[in-house]
């Protein structure tokens, strides 16, 4: 142990909590830019998922260097690796997992406090086809932003677990609990494989904050959601006898006509939720892509056969599968009977992406207070407790391992789409908040610092 470690174990500022806290805030001010280099260096490491594949190899050995670094104990490993994983219920097959590890890093504590885990993914979603304005891949910095592919889902998110881990290590903070921080692979496309796999490997604490960018709000809630593929067929071609033909668009049209309906349905069946009582649409159904025939001059011209539609809806904590799933079945086949003139052929329907429930714990829940007050303290202001607004891995926790957790991260924009931004003074207000619960949680300790 060096100078500067011995050195802050005799300063009673390390145990003092308003001290402490103190310290943590003008460290976070006086390191700034090492936060935002971090999250740099991530973003200019591509790891799109791209199922089944995916590429988060290089991104996870920088993460897992980073770690050894610093001398926590460090788990780099493949998924295939994890007895049981395979064999879960949970377990959603179908993905490739070569070279796609994930990473966990420990720093115990002296035995006191409680255990923590920050946990986060390390895979976005691809750049795709639409116009960026400025390199996916370039982690650029422009006043406020930083730009890249996931740059806010969720690499600001897992850069600020990194910057706490140093932060705790250069002010020579020992921590009572444990401390662990994990980047998992293929969240992105309904995946909790590598989420799951954590927790089978061993990986778990007493509670958990995962890193999903919610805008400075504590969200101990997140919605469930479902896809559907709906391919429509019907007669096309350019020539028909006694009548141009009208190949799938009266059925497209008459489709998205009553998916309005089923919009409104939902919104007025879906029990409802303390956490999301403040959002005008907590349940919303949208179409997210349709595809007739191909583009262009190189292509004849035709009415178009086929139409695939994807349609996506969410859901609120409490609604089961059966629920919402006959829920849906009743709709279609009610909209398909009323004309089945238009649907000579029924629609094909395939599911892609695994259930993804909805999930909550309480907001009065000791995890969610303690996080509330530390993070007021940090930004001089409470922040909204609130459901996020999307699925994400955190129902693993809830309901597979009866751990609490709450999602917590920055502020940014174009998410999933081009030009993909995190704020950066949000990036700073994220950590402060962060810093502040973790030596809350786990407690401070004059012990000596354990890996």
């Amino acid at each position: 142990m060096g100078d500067r470690h011995l050195a802050a174990l005799r300063n009673p500022a390390m145990t003092d909590p308003v001290k402490l806290e103190s310290k943590l805030i003008s460290y976070v001010d006086a390191n700034r830019a090492r936060l935002v280099s971090l999250i740099c260096d991530l973003v200019r490491i591509p790891s799109e998922n791209s199922p089944p594949n995916g590429s988060e190899l290089n991104c996870q050995q920088y993460i897992g260097r980073f770690f050894h670094q610093l001398g926590w104990k460090t788990d780099i490993y493949d998924l295939t690796e994890v007895p049981g994983l395979d064999r879960h219920h949970l377990f959603w097959p179908g993905r490739e997992y070569r070279q796609r590890p994930n990473v966990d890093a420990r720093r115990k504590g002296t035995g006191d406090g409680r255990s923590l885990l920050l946990s986060g993914h390390i895979d976005t979603v691809p750049k795709g086809t639409q116009p960026w304005t400025r390199d996916p891949f370039g982690g650029e910095v422009e006043g406020n932003r930083i730009y890249g592919r996931g740059s806010n889902d969720m690499k600001a998110g897992i850069g600020t677990h990194l910057f706490v881990a140093e932060c705790l290590d250069q002010l020579g903070v020992n921590l009572a609990g444990d401390l662990i921080i994990e980047s998992v692979v293929d969240e992105e496309f309904g995946g909790v494989n590598g989420t799951l796999a954590g927790r089978l490997r061993g990986f778990n604490a007493d509670a958990a904050v995962i890193a999903e960018p919610t805008f400075l709000k504590i969200c101990p809630a997140q919605r469930g959601g479902r896809f559907v593929h709906i391919t429509l067929n019907a007669s096309g071609g350019i020539l028909a006898e006694g009548c141009f033909p009208r190949g799938i668009l009266d059925q497209l049209r008459f489709f998205l006509e009553g998916v309005e309906a089923f919009s409104s349905q939902r919104a007025m069946r879906a029990k409802p939720h303390e956490l999301y009582a403040q959002y005008a649409d907590p349940v919303p159904v949208s179409i997210t892509k349709i595809s007739t025939s191909p583009w262009g001059t190189g292509e004849p011209v035709t009415i178009p056969e086929i139409c695939k539609i994807e349609m996506y809806w969410q859901l609120l904590p409490g609604e089961t599968r059966d629920q919402v799933d006959s829920e849906f079945f009743a709709w279609l086949n009610g909209l398909l009977q009323s004309r089945p003139d238009l649907f000579p052929t029924p629609p094909v329907l395939e599911f892609p992406v695994r259930w993804l429930p909805g999930s909550s714990i309480s907001k009065t829940d000791p995890l969610v207070q303690e996080f509330s007050s530390c993070a007021t303290r940090a930004l001089g202001q409470e922040p909204a407790i609130v459901g996020f607004e999307a699925p994400c891995d955190m129902y693993v926790f809830h309901q597979e391992c009866g751990v609490p957790a709450l999602l917590w991260g920055v502020r940014g924009g174009n998410t999933h789409a081009a030009d993909e931004y995190v704020e950066i003074d949000s990036v700073v207000a994220a950590a402060k908040a962060l810093l502040i619960f973790v030596c809350q949680w786990c407690g401070v300790s004059n012990g000596p610092k354990t890996c």
